[in-house]
């Protein structure tokens, strides 16, 4: 199977049955039947924390579209932050350092503050430029997020993975925007492909799910004991539901990222707009690297400033067809104003714009009136 559609379509699968579901219902089990002495190591399924049915189909999947034509394993937890979580706290110990990006998902400035209360040394760079090559040196475990979010910024990951190996450094990406059919960071060098599968992976906006992959067994055993241990597991409908997801993930991840595009290019020469940001145009900083990069396609989001946090909020209040929500990678599209979380370096009027699947003539439309109605004000 070459195809990314293909791929996603039939990732997972168990051998066609007779009579039985193409994908098997989810499997709702606490414990499982362990017949006389047997020996519960030997079995596959012994007790819910541990492992399901369910999640043993969805972890092949996604491990198939990661890594395809390389055996990888995959973890799969309740949401993004147990994922990143497990593989920072497996791999890290008292004295160690760590290498985050400084323009990274907001929560993980509440990672660092856990990590240094730990005795853990954590280091911290922005993602353009590669700038984290600069404060590389004796770290245990480089982290990376690209694109970047909120800010769209993207580093060479193998560059910096290169660089990580030749002193000993483990590499884990963050592939949340991008997604396995966006970009592959174990063919880049990467130890760790982590993602929050609760964003454009599953895609409609109703399962909180994280993943990590490796191609490593040793560094997944460490990731899946420390699932085990603190109990971040998903629900079995969870899973299942995750993984009907994947079987149109191609047709999202191609109408989303259209219409980002077309969006990032309605919006060139809007004069209240400033910092305008999507891969995909050929002018933004990161489009050359970007365009070597990554497999074609540039994620759905776009991000922009408006001039001050009441403009941001007219502009908001003025959409239609775009929800003011939080995440992104969603059918429907979302907007919101970023700096209202705090924890991002970002203007008060900063905007966070995921595109969804909905007719680009119409979802352009709606954003430029309710730009022309900010305006007006």
């Amino acid at each position: 199977m070459n195809g990314d559609g293909t791929r996603a379509v039939r990732a997972g699968l168990p051998e066609p049955e007779t009579y039985q579901a193409a994908l098997p219902g989810p499997a709702f089990a606490a414990h499982y039947h362990l017949h006389g002495d047997a020996d519960p190591a030997a079995g596959p399924y012994t007790y819910g924390r541990d492992a399901n049915p369910t999640w043993t189909l969805l972890e092949r999947a996604i491990g198939e579209l990661e890594s395809p034509g390389a055996d990888a394993e995959t973890v799969v937890f309740a949401s993004g932050m147990g994922a990143i979580s497990a593989v920072l706290f497996s791999q890290l110990r008292q004295g160690d350092a760590v290498v985050l990006p400084s323009d990274g998902y907001n929560l993980l400035a509440r990672l660092r503050e856990r990590l240094t209360g730990y005795g853990i040394e954590v280091r911290t760079a922005p993602t353009g430029g590669d700038a984290q090559l600069e404060v590389l040196a004796g770290a245990r475990l480089l982290w990376l997020e690209t694109p970047s979010n909120p800010g769209l910024d993207v580093c060479d990951i193998r560059r910096l993975a290169d660089a990580a190996h030749a002193q000993g450094a483990l590499v884990a990406v963050d592939n949340t925007l991008a997604t396995p059919l966006g970009q592959r960071p174990l063919e880049l060098g990467a130890d760790f492909s982590v993602a929050s599968g609760t964003k454009a992976l599953t895609g409609h906006g109703d399962v909180l799910l994280g993943y990590a992959t490796t191609r490593d067994p040793s560094l997944a055993a460490g990731v899946r004991t420390w699932r085990k241990t603190v109990g971040a597991i998903p629900g079995p409908m969870e899973a299942w539901l995750a993984h009907r997801s994947l079987a149109t993930l191609q047709l999202r991840l191609d109408r989303q990222a259209a219409n980002a595009l077309a969006l990032a290019e309605a919006l060139r020469d809007r004069p209240e707009i400033s910092g305008l940001r999507h891969p995909g145009l050929p002018e933004d900083p990161a489009h050359p690297l970007a365009a070597a990069q990554m497999r074609g396609r540039y994620g759905c989001v776009v991000s922009f400033a408006l001039p001050d946090r009441d403009h941001a909020q007219r502009f908001l209040g003025a959409l239609r067809l775009v929800d003011d929500a939080t995440s992104f990678g969603g059918v429907r599209s979302t907007a919101e104003r970023r700096a209202r979380w705090g924890g991002d370096a970002v203007p008060e009027g900063f905007i966070r714009l995921s595109a969804g699947v909905e007719d680009p003539a119409d979802l352009v439309a709606d954003v430029l009136r309710a730009l022309d109605d900010a305006a007006a004000v």
